[in-house]
C-alpha cells in the first residue's frame, strides 16, 4: 500500500475513534445535566433530605461527600507518594519491588464490592469503628492507593537522573535531593494521579454502602454515619423513589468532578510555569 495513503487511512481511523469517543463523554454530560440542571436550586442543597430522598435537597449527602474524598485524600496521598519515592530511589529493581508493583496492579483490579466487605469486616466490625465516615474514608484510601503509587512512580522517574547527580555534586544527601528536586519535578504527575482517584472516591457506592453507612442525617464529624452523593444517587435510582431528584443528585456529581479537573489543570499549569 501507498504509504501516504496508508498515513490518511490510519489519521482518519484514529480520528473517528476520538470523535466517537468525545461524543460518548459529551452525550452523558448533557443527557444528565439536560435532566438535572432544573433540579439545581438552593433548597435542593441546602436542605435535608427527607422521605428517604422524594423530597428535600442533598445537603446531609454534600457534606458526607466532602469528609470522605478530603479524609481518603489525607491518608492515601502520603502513603501513596512515600511508597512510590521508597520503590524508586531508595530500591533497585528486584523480586521486592516486583512484588510490590505487581501487588499494586492487582489491588487497582479488584472489585469495589470486594473492598467493601473487607472494610466492613475490618474497619467496622474488627476495629469497631461502625458504620462511619471514618471506616468508609479508610476504606477508599486503600482504593485510591494503586492509582497514587503507579502515577506517582511514573512521574519520579521521569525525572531526570542528572537532577540527582548535581544534588550529588554538591553535597546534598540523597532526601535533600528528593526534597528538594525530584519531587517538585515530579509534582504534576503526581497531583494527575491524586485527582484520579479523588474522582473515584467522589463516584464511589458499594465499598460505603459496606463501611459509611446509609445515614441521612448530616455528619458532624468523621465518626458519624453518612450517605454520599452516589450512595444517594444509587439509592434513589434503584428504589425508583424520585428520577428528577436522582438527576439533580447525579448533575451536582458530574459538576463537582469538572471543577475539581478545571482547578486542578489551571494550578498544575501555573506551577509548571512557575519551574519551567
Amino acid at each position: 500500500m501507498n504509504p501516504k495513503l496508508s498515513q490518511i487511512i490510519a489519521k482518519i481511523c484514529l480520528g473517528l475513534a476520538m470523535l466517537f469517543t468525545i461524543s460518548i463523554l459529551i452525550f452523558i454530560i448533557i443527557y444528565i445535566l439536560f435532566h438535572g440542571l432544573p433540579i439545581l436550586t438552593y433548597q435542593f442543597l441546602s436542605s435535608p433530605i427527607q422521605e428517604m430522598g422524594k423530597k428535600g435537597g442533598i445537603f446531609p449527602s454534600i457534606v458526607s461527600t466532602l469528609y470522605l474524598v478530603i479524609t481518603s485524600v489525607v491518608v492515601a496521598t502520603p502513603l501513596g507518594v512515600g511508597t512510590a519515592v521508597y520503590i524508586t530511589e531508595y530500591t533497585k529493581k528486584n523480586k521486592i519491588t516486583d512484588i510490590i508493583q505487581f501487588g499494586s496492579d492487582c489491588l487497582a483490579g479488584i472489585p469495589s464490592i470486594i473492598y467493601g466487605l473487607f472494610g466492613f469486616t475490618f474497619f467496622v466490625i474488627f476495629l469497631g469503628m461502625g458504620w462511619s465516615i471514618l471506616s468508609g474514608s479508610l476504606t477508599l484510601a486503600i482504593m485510591m492507593l494503586p492509582t497514587i503509587i503507579r502515577t506517582s512512580e511514573q512521574a519520579i522517574r521521569s525525572v531526570p537522573q542528572s537532577y540527582r547527580d548535581v544534588t550529588y555534586s554538591l553535597g546534598g544527601s540523597k532526601w535533600q535531593g528528593i526534597k528538594n528536586i525530584v519531587i517538585p519535578k515530579a509534582l504534576p504527575g503526581i497531583l494527575t494521579g491524586v485527582i484520579l482517584s479523588m474522582g473515584r472516591a467522589l463516584s464511589e457506592t458499594a465499598a460505603l454502602i459496606f463501611t459509611a453507612g446509609m445515614s441521612i442525617r448530616t455528619p458532624t464529624s468523621i465518626f458519624s454515619s453518612g450517605r454520599s452523593m452516589a450512595v444517594h444517587f444509587y439509592t434513589l435510582a434503584r428504589e425508583g423513589l424520585s428520577l428528577p431528584m436522582a438527576y439533580g443528585t447525579a448533575s451536582v456529581l458530574i459538576i463537582s468532578i469538572l471543577f475539581i479537573n478545571f482547578i486542578s489543570y489551571i494550578l498544575m499549569n501555573q506551577y509548571l510555569k512557575k519551574y519551567s
